[in-house]
C-alpha cells in the first residue's frame, strides 16, 4: 500500500493495483454533471482528457464513468471503513440510486448531508425562474455496521453561543460559568433510590450511582437546597461543553473569498469540512484516500491530523499543487511523503538523498526496500520472491560493482542463488543510471560461462525520465518611498518543451526550512512586492506540464541601492 502517496493517474487505473481492504476513509469529489461539453479547472491535458472521457455521453455515461471506480473503493475499503462522495444536485438522485445504493447496499447508507455554502454560485441574481442553489450533497455510506463512526460538536451552530451564554449564568467561586441542572432520571430507576446526606431521592430514583454522587460531591459540582426537602442538582460548567452534536445539516462551514487557506482553485472545499469528516471517521494513523486530489484539501488536511494517506488526481498541476500545500504547512515532525509523475527529472533523482532514493526505486521498480540504512551485505532490497536488489545512484558503474554484488548475493540466501541459477532466472538486480562497459561485459560474462544472470536495470526502464524546466528571473524597481522601502516587480520565465503551467513563490525563503509557499499558483509569472530595508532570500518555482519543476533563488540586499545576487 502506497502510504502518503500523491500519484498523477487516472485513477481508475491506480485504485486497481491498491490492496484491497487496506483504506480506512475515502473522501471523493469529482466533477459535477451538468449540461455543459466539460467543464475546466486547472486546464492542463491530463484534467481535460478526464472531462472530456466523462462527457463522452448523457448522464449514464457519466454514472457508467462514475460507478466503475466506486466499484473498486469498495473493494479497498476495510469491513470498518466509511467513503464520503460529495456531488450536487445535478447528479445526486442518480449518484445514491445507481452507484452508492447497488454497490455499498441501502442497509449501509447512514447519511445525506446537506453542506450550506454560505453564498450562492449567482444563478439567481437577475431575472430567474426557479430559486437559487446554495447547497452540496455529501453522502455517507459505510463498508458495513461495524464501521467506525466518532459523532462531532461545534460551538459554530446557528444560535447555540447564545443558548450558553443565557443558559450558564451562574459563577462558581473560581470564576466558572455553569448552570443548575438535574439529577433526578427521567425514567424509573429502582437501584439508584437511595440517599444522600439526608437528600432523598427523586421518584424515579437518581440518574447517577451513589460512588459518581460521591465523587462529584468532592469535586464540588453539587448544588445542595437549604432544606432537606429539596432536590440534590448538578453544576454544568461551560468551559466542559463539547459544543452542540453535529446533525446532517452542515450550516457552520464556509471559506471566504479572501480567506488565508484558499489558493485559486475555483472549487476549492474547506479545511474545516474536510477535518469534520475525517475526525468523524478515522483515528491517527488510519489511511485516507482522496481519488480526485484536485486542490488538495483532504490531503492537506490528513497530513495535519496525522492521518495516513493517498492521493490521486489526472492534472499534473492538482498534484504540485497539492505537493506545494504539503511543503507549505511541513513542520519538524512532519511525515515523510513520495510524489508519482509520469516524468522525473534527471538531476533531481541524481541528487536525491541517496537513502530515499534507493527506496522510492525499489518501490518503482516493484520490490521492497530495507528501510534501514545499511542494508544486509550491502543489499538494499529485495524482490516479491527476495531476490536482492542493490541500487547505485551513480553513472557509468563499474565491474568492480559486479564483483560485489556477486559475491553479496551468495551470501544474502545461497539456496536461493543456487535455485536462480538453475531456473535461468535472475539471481540479483543493479539499479543504476548507467553502466560502464567493464560492468556490461562482466555481466555477460557471468552469464555464458557460469549460466548467472545478474540484471542491469537502468533506472530510465523504470520511471520515464526528463528534463527539468529552464527558469530566468527579472528584476526591476518600480517605486521607492520615504523609509527606504522599494516596491520590486518579479518577472519569472520558464521554458519547456512540455509546457509551462504555473509558478509558486516564498518571498521568505530560507534553505534549512525548505520551500514554503507564500503564493501557490500564479499562472503569469508575475509579482509586485514591498521590501524593507535588509537582505531578503526569494525563490519561484516553474512547474511544467509534466509536473517537472525548477528553482530560482534570489537575494536582494536593500540599503540605499538593491544589489542583486542570484542562486539556481
Amino acid at each position: 500500500m502506497p502510504i502518503n502517496k500523491l500519484i498523477l493517474g487516472d485513477n481508475l487505473e491506480i485504485l486497481k493495483t491498491l490492496e484491497s481492504e487496506s483504506v480506512d476513509l475515502i473522501y471523493l469529489d469529482p466533477p459535477f454533471f451538468s449540461n455543459r461539453n466539460y467543464e475546466v479547472i486547472w486546464g492542463d491535458s491530463g484534467e481535460i482528457r478526464s472531462f472530456q472521457d466523462r462527457w463522452a455521453g448523457g448522464i449514464d455515461h457519466y454514472i457508467a464513468w462514475l460507478k466503475e471506480r466506486v466499484e473498486q473503493m469498495h473493494r479497498i475499503l476495510k469491513n470498518t471503513g466509511s467513503i464520503f462522495l460529495h456531488c450536487d444536485w445535478h447528479a445526486n438522485a442518480y449518484i445514491r440510486v445507481h452507484i452508492l445504493d447497488r454497490i455499498f447496499g441501502e442497509k449501509n447508507f447512514r447519511n445525506e448531508i446537506i453542506w450550506k455554502r454560505k453564498t450562492g454560485r449567482g444563478e439567481t441574481n437577475h431575472k430567474s425562474n426557479h430559486f437559487g442553489n446554495e447547497i452540496d450533497t455529501i453522502y455517507f455510506y459505510a463498508k458495513s455496521n461495524e464501521n467506525f463512526f466518532e459523532s462531532q460538536y461545534s460551538f459554530d451552530v446557528d444560535g447555540y453561543s447564545e443558548y450558553v451564554e443565557k443558559q450558564f449564568n451562574l459563577v462558581d467561586k473560581d470564576g466558572r460559568k455553569y448552570q443548575s441542572d438535574n439529577l433526578a432520571s427521567p425514567t424509573p430507576r429502582p437501584n439508584l433510590m437511595y440517599e444522600y446526606k439526608g437528600y432523598k431521592p427523586p421518584q424515579n430514583g437518581w440518574a447517577i450511582s451513589l460512588e459518581k454522587m460521591i465523587q462529584w460531591d468532592k469535586e464540588d459540582r453539587l448544588i445542595f437546597p437549604k432544606n432537606e426537602t429539596g432536590r440534590i442538582r448538578r453544576k454544568r460548567y461551560a468551559d466542559e461543553l463539547k459544543g452542540k452534536p453535529i446533525k446532517n445539516l452542515w450550516t457552520d462551514i464556509e471559506i471566504s473569498s479572501q480567506s488565508k487557506e484558499r489558493i485559486g482553485y475555483p472549487t476549492q472545499k474547506p479545511e474545516a469540512l474536510l477535518q469534520r469528516i475525517i475526525e468523524c471517521a478515522s483515528n491517527e494513523g488510519d489511511v485516507a484516500l482522496d481519488p480526485f486530489v484536485g486542490g488538495g484539501t483532504t490531503i492537506a488536511v490528513a497530513d495535519k491530523l496525522n492521518r495516513q494517506w493517498v492521493g490521486i488526481d489526472q492534472s499534473p498541476m492538482a498534484v504540485k499543487v497539492t505537493e506545494f500545500r504539503l511543503q507549505k504547512q511541513a513542520g519538524l515532525f512532519s511525515s515523510p511523503y513520495t510524489v508519482q509523475l509520469h516524468k522525473y527529472d534527471y538531476d533531481t533523482l541524481r541528487h536525491k538523498d541517496a537513502f530515499e532514493f534507493e527506496s522510492w526505486i525499489i518501490q518503482q521498480f516493484g520490490g521492497i526496500p530495507q528501510n534501514k540504512k545499511g542494508g544486509d551485505f550491502g543489499l538494499d532490497g529485495k524482490m516479491p520472491d527476495n531476490t536482492p536488489i542493490q541500487v547505485k545512484r551513480s553513472d557509468n558503474i563499474g565491474r568492480n560493482v559486479i564483483d560485489n554484488f556477486f559475491s553479496a548475493v551468495q551470501r544474502y540466501d545461497n539456496n536461493l542463488f543456487s535455485k536462480n541459477q538453475k531456473t535461468d532466472k535472475p539471481v540479483g538486480y543493479i539499479i543504476a543510471f548507467s553502466f560502464g562497459k567493464g560492468a556490461i561485459e562482466e555481466v555477460a560474462r557471468l552469464k555464458n560461462e557460469k549460466n548467472i544472470i545478474i540484471k542491469l536495470v537502468k533506472v530510465e526502464d523504470i520511471v520515464p525520465i526528463a528534463v527539468k524546466p529552464a527558469i530566468g528571473l527579472e528584476i526591476n524597481e518600480i517605486e521607492k518611498d520615504e523609509k527606504g522601502n522599494r516596491k520590486i516587480e518579479f518577472t519569472a520565465t520558464g521554458k519547456s518543451s512540455a509546457g509551462i503551467e504555473f509558478y509558486s513563490w516564498d518571498f521568505a525563503y530560507d534553505k534549512e526550512k525548505g520551500f514554503k509557499p507564500s503564493v501557490i499558483i500564479d499562472k503569469e509569472g508575475k509579482q509586485n512586492i514591498s521590501l524593507k530595508t535588509g537582505i531578503h532570500s526569494i525563490a519561484v518555482k516553474v512547474v511544467d506540464n509534466d509536473g517537472l519543476e525548477n528553482t530560482e533563488v534570489v537575494q536582494l540586499k536593500i540599503n540605499g541601492v538593491i544589489d542583486v545576487k542570484i542562486h539556481s
